[in-house]
């Protein structure tokens, strides 16, 4: 088994483990980020922080949609991230060894110190972050529709009930006896099922095919955040093995735990710099809202951008980082941990079963 399908598996691996334990915060954060708001008031921002707080938002979705609510969408978001971390590390680690072996072929002409600068992950990275993105980008958008749906409807509803009313008030009284009994149905309408069949139809009837490439443009621009990370997570890796080597500790020294903070520290660094275009994202993928308000309505990125800035501002932008900062520092570390962990118990399996298959032929 070469080492690209040993990493791609175990990064698949740890990033199921990873997705499941920290999906709840990734769904109350995707809501947050695709929730619109107005360009915040001076004085009115404290009550509204309290009531937009991770824990309520949380405790508010279990009260409304009960526990299940905080897992819409994990069936296909499971499959998403067993593709992409497999498909992601699999070309990372083919790209990985090639540029090693150019790295020393390099070092013993003369044309360097024989090993990959930071430059050259930063690549690696983008690479293979490129490659995930174009394949698996369909699996995303049906998950924040499904982890949107009930917020959306809600919304739609709203807006329905608000121009129902404005009928109401101007209609005679034959028209708006029709126009109330319209509303209180309305009103009694319970919310549709909704799965991963739901939302390929939806999607499908919305925009077609290319309705699942939606956010493609900032999701291209964004594998600058794995590249960040894993040129962050390499770069204090190869650091600590260096220094470690000085002391003649062997490389295989470097334990779960600093495995764990390495990737806590890269991650969080990566989240920092490109948390806005994952907003952009969220909101283009979401389910675009019905009715007269153009500020809840996008025709694409430029639009998106345009539209965030003039009517939300610069907050508009970094709506939920909080919450992503703790869910993927965490899920990045988990993952890295894993990953690693799967990593070295395979290799000692393949060394195990080549050292009994060996002796089992030579008794023969």
């Amino acid at each position: 088994m070469s080492s690209a399908v040993v990493n791609g598996l175990a990064g698949a691996g740890g990033g199921i483990i990873a997705q499941i334990i920290t999906y709840p915060l990734q769904t109350v954060n995707t809501r947050q980020q695709t929730e619109r708001s107005a360009k915040k008031k001076k004085g009115g921002g404290a009550a509204a922080a309290a009531n937009t707080s991770t824990l309520f938002q949380m405790l508010q979705l279990i009260q409304t949609e009960g526990l299940g609510g905080l897992y819409s969408g994990l069936k296909p978001s499971l499959i998403g991230t067993a593709a992409s971390q497999g498909i992601y590390y699999y070309f990372y680690q083919i790209l990985k060894n090639k540029v090693e072996d150019l790295a020393v072929s390099r070092g013993k002409k003369g044309l360097g110190d024989g090993t990959v600068g930071m430059f050259s992950w930063l690549g690696i990275a983008a690479v293979a972050g490129s490659i995930n993105v174009l394949l698996t980008n369909p699996i995303w958008v049906l998950v924040t529709r499904m982890q949107t749906h009930t917020q959306a409807e809600k919304k739609i509803m709203e807006s329905k009930k608000e121009l129902l009313l404005k009928d109401i008030a101007r209609a005679n009284s034959i028209e708006a006896s029709i126009l109330k009994d319209r509303l209180y149905r309305l009103d009694s309408e319970k919310p549709r099922p909704y799965g991963t069949v739901q939302a390929v139809r939806e999607v499908y009837r919305e925009s077609g095919i290319r309705g699942f490439w939606k956010g493609l443009i900032p999701t291209l621009i964004m594998v600058c955040n794995p590249s960040i990370q894993f040129m962050i997570y390499e770069t204090l890796v190869k650091r600590l093995q260096s220094k470690r080597s000085g002391k003649e500790q062997p490389k295989k020294n470097i334990t779960a735990m600093e495995v764990f903070l390495l990737g806590a520290i890269a991650k969080l660094g990566a989240t920092v710099v490109t948390y806005p275009l994952l907003v952009v994202k969220s909101r283009l993928q979401a389910k675009q809202e019905i009715g007269r308000n153009v500020m809840s309505r996008y025709t694409g990125t430029i639009d998106a951008i345009i539209k965030m800035i003039r009517y939300e501002g610069l907050h508009g932008f970094y709506k939920g980082m909080g919450t992503k900062i703790v869910q993927s520092v965490f899920a990045a570390s988990v993952l890295f941990m894993v990953k690693e962990e799967l990593v070295k118990f395979v290799v000692i399996l393949i060394a195990r079963s080549r050292i009994v298959l060996g002796t089992s032929s030579r008794k023969r």
